[in-house]
């Protein structure tokens, strides 16, 4: 399993060798291809081969770009890796409504019941009013609870006067998250034979990740946990160190059906179990579970 996060941040030189990619600075680093789960090229003095992106296309890996602001703006995946895409492209676009709002309502309560979580990780009260919203979500999401929860929920993590569209670093900070964990779950999704523009509840036509907008829900308040932990209004510009804690989130543990996996990998059981869900053997995702900001280890 694919285990490995790269963050390029100066001038470099990137190219593949015998399945190895190579990053030269300085000094030459090598890293075996097959560890490689996700790679981000800050600078954009960094120069990559057209050969190099197709060998981490071709082996799944997401590869990250920045624009100009140090910002991630675009996400290189996968096209037609799944043996039997046309299969699971005919499935998803065959789901009937009343399925995909049944979808939707895990989804947005399994992301409540993460919400409350992150509180109580953050010594915060109010998990217990999550729960209880979470308890009253409808199919569909039709009485609009995400849209309570969150409400309630970022006033307490982050202050009463904070608001999501304000300009801060705090927010600045949760949507470089975010957009991480979008790009490896649209990753995920195009490995697997799927569209990622058709979603089960965004619809947007102008997204090319409706999909993966739909299933990055639940994993939020684990960005929603690090920001909260590490970052407060007053430290200033979205620093480098603070980029890479957030890219170094998708070796975070979350409890995923029962065992601890991390990010990347809760990611690749939630699509998976989507798949089941089109196919009718199942009817419930397995969505992850927050249980902290714990760094997988590997033997």
């Amino acid at each position: 399993m694919a285990f490995r996060n790269l963050f390029v941040v100066n001038n470099a030189y990137v190219c593949t060798k015998h399945e190895q990619l190579l990053v030269k600075t300085d000094q030459e680093h090598s890293f075996p291809i097959e560890d490689i789960n996700a790679v981000l090229l800050e600078s954009q003095q960094i120069t990559i081969t057209t050969a190099a992106m197709a060998k981490l296309a071709q082996y799944g890996v997401a590869l990250f770009v920045c624009d100009e602001k140090h910002l991630p703006c675009g996400v290189l995946h996968s096209m037609a890796q799944h043996s039997r895409e046309r299969k699971w492209i005919g499935l998803q676009i065959s789901q009937d409504k009343p399925k995909q709002k049944r979808l939707w309502q895990q989804i947005v309560k399994a992301k409540i019941l993460n919400q409350g979580r992150c509180l109580t990780l953050c010594d915060i009260e109010g998990e217990a009013k999550l729960k209880a919203i979470a308890r009253e979500v409808l199919s569909g999401d039709t009485g609009n609870a995400e849209g309570v929860a969150a409400g309630y929920y970022f006033k307490r993590l982050f202050g009463k006067t904070f608001t999501r569209d304000q300009e801060c670093l705090q927010n600045a900070a949760l949507n470089y998250g975010y957009a991480i964990v979008r790009g490896v779950i649209a990753r995920t999704l195009a490995v697997y034979g799927y569209v990622p523009a058709l979603g089960l509840h965004h619809r947007s036509e102008l997204n090319a990740f409706n999909l993966a907008d739909d299933l990055i829900e639940p994993l939020r308040p684990l960005v929603d946990l690090y920001v909260a932990k590490n970052i407060s209004e007053g430290e200033g510009n979205l620093t480098s160190d603070i980029k890479h804690g957030l890219f170094g989130l998708l070796n975070m543990e979350m409890e995923s059906d029962g065992e601890k996996h991390i990010v990347s990998y809760a990611a690749d059981r939630m699509v998976q179990s989507l798949g089941r869900c089109f196919e009718g053997t199942e009817k419930q995702l397995v969505l992850p579970e927050l249980i902290g900001l714990v760094t997988h280890t590997y033997d």
